[in-house]
């Protein structure tokens, strides 16, 4: 078995299929809805979840991308279908998440103010712990053009516990570290994705390596399982995969699936070249 988290076909038809795997480093991506792939998953099998779900604001309005006015809609699967539709389904897939969340599991939600009050709200329903909302300050945001209102420069992401009896796993004194000695505030200046993250294609909402390195590296460890429901193009992933964590993504748009698969074949090979060889090991000539 590659991971604990191992859908298996029940008396109806599976909605999702395997589309990637990679055994030997427990990678596995799956096309499909993630509602069918979760509920065929057994209870608290995964450690931590990095969440990036449809923000639903392809209303059809326009923003600015490279200097040019662009149409801000992503894809079907971006569209509202109403506050009780679109609150149902996040209430669903946030269920689906703490059931197969371990006792001391996490998850991690991000999104803008089209969805994350909504997630708020589902989370405290269904008796999630919160713990942290960061605020995601991107550096260089595209201008408002309408000049009607202060320009959209974050984003929320939202840091919960399974339950109140979680014992969460922060790697505190590895943030602090990072953050120069001082303890990590919940504000965070991350750049958008850079070009070399971008080489095979970019999501309309791909995340940047270095803020998934910083979630990642701050809520799991080494052989933890990490699950991304709505992983696109999988920057989540690429950086699990990179800090030696297993990896489970879902999409439904096969598209991205190919780009994410494209993606994680780079960091795989990047990992095994890294690897010493059995004869440098034996001979000591990997130390220094």
């Amino acid at each position: 078995m590659t991971c604990e988290l191992e859908p298996t076909s029940g008396t109806s038809r599976p909605t999702y299929k395997l589309y990637f795997e990679d055994e030997e480093n427990r990678v596995r991506l799956y096309l499909g809805d993630c509602l069918s792939v979760m509920r065929s998953a057994p209870d608290e099998c995964v450690d931590l979840i990095f969440a990036d779900p449809p923000y639903f604001l392809s209303n059809d309005g326009i923003t600015c991308y490279a200097g040019k006015m662009v149409s801000v809609n992503k894809g079907k699967w971006d569209r509202s279908n109403g506050f009780e539709q679109n609150f149902r389904f996040t209430a669903e897939w946030l269920a689906e998440c703490q059931r197969i969340l371990k006792p001391n599991g996490t998850i991690w939600v991000s999104g803008t103010q089209h969805v994350i009050h909504l997630v708020g709200v589902a989370m405290q329903q269904l008796g999630y712990r919160m713990l942290n909302d960061i605020t995601w300050v991107k550096p260089a945001p595209p201008p408002n053009l309408s000049c009607r209102y202060f320009v959209h420069a974050t984003e929320t992401i939202i840091w919960a516990a399974k339950n109140r009896k979680s014992k969460h796993y922060f790697n505190y004194q590895l943030m602090k570290k990072l953050n120069g000695n001082k303890q990590m505030q919940s504000v965070w200046k991350i750049a958008t994705p850079r070009k070399p993250e971008k080489r095979y294609g970019k999501h309309p909402t791909q995340k940047p390596e270095a803020l998934l390195d910083r979630i990642i590296l701050a809520s799991s460890e080494p052989g933890d399982l990490v699950l991304d429901p709505f992983c696109g193009s999988d920057t989540t992933g690429v950086s699990a995969v990179r800090h030696g964590r297993k990896h489970v993504g879902i999409d439904m748009a096969k598209e991205w699936l190919e780009v994410a698969r494209r993606r994680l074949r780079d960091e795989l090979t990047n990992i095994k070249n890294s690897r010493p060889s059995r004869g440098d090991i034996l001979s000591g000539s990997c130390c220094p």
